[in-house]
């Protein structure tokens, strides 16, 4: 996909395969100069450098033109510190390989998909069109992703975050969640 990289001001074709060894975010969003997507994506140059420092990496994508992806970087102050590449996939053959493809309006839903250092999809976010996503969330299933990966014995309860109890599933545990989050 050609692909507009804001920080060196330069556009480049790249391959999904190319993000193997890293924790890709694809965060599909419906067009530039709209009203929704530049909140989303200003908050998720918010967190662009903690999704470094977990080993991620984002790949923004909408069916817009890398020419528009530029101007529009250069026109909305939003985004006036969004760091991470922003995808054309004005074809929408990736949007309909995502299933995030709209049919009447050409355009991608927004949907997230966070794929492993191995290439897996792990995580399928999407919410209606009228709806921002939560940046915090995103990072939040990153960092969850990423402790089972390196602690495949766990597992991690709902709206787990960093640092609080997670559980070791057992034939045991079958009926007593509460009593191994609550350590009795």
């Amino acid at each position: 996909m050609a692909t507009y990289f804001p920080v060196k001001d330069e556009d480049k074709n790249v391959q999904l395969e190319g993000y193997k060894g890293k924790w890709l975010i694809l965060y599909f969003y419906p067009a530039d100069f709209t009203f929704v997507c530049p909140t989303e994506l200003k908050e998720l140059g918010e967190q662009y450098s903690t999704i470094q420092e977990l080993g991620g990496e984002v790949l923004a994508v909408s069916t817009d033109t890398v020419f528009t992806h530029r101007a529009w970087l250069e026109t909305e102050k939003l985004l006036k510190d969004v760091k991470y590449p922003l995808a054309a996939d004005h074809t929408g053959n990736v949007s309909i390989d995502y299933g995030v493809d709209d049919e009447d309006s050409n355009l991608s839903q927004r949907g997230a998909f966070i794929i492993d250092p191995d290439g897996i999809l792990k995580i399928i976010y999407t919410v209606d069109t009228p709806i921002g996503r939560n940046s915090n969330e995103i990072v939040r299933l990153l960092r969850a992703l990423k402790f089972v990966r390196e602690n495949p014995e766990r597992a991690c309860p709902a709206s787990w975050n960093e640092g609080a109890p997670t559980l070791e599933p057992s034939i045991k545990m079958v009926g007593h969640v509460y009593e191994a989050l609550e350590g009795k």
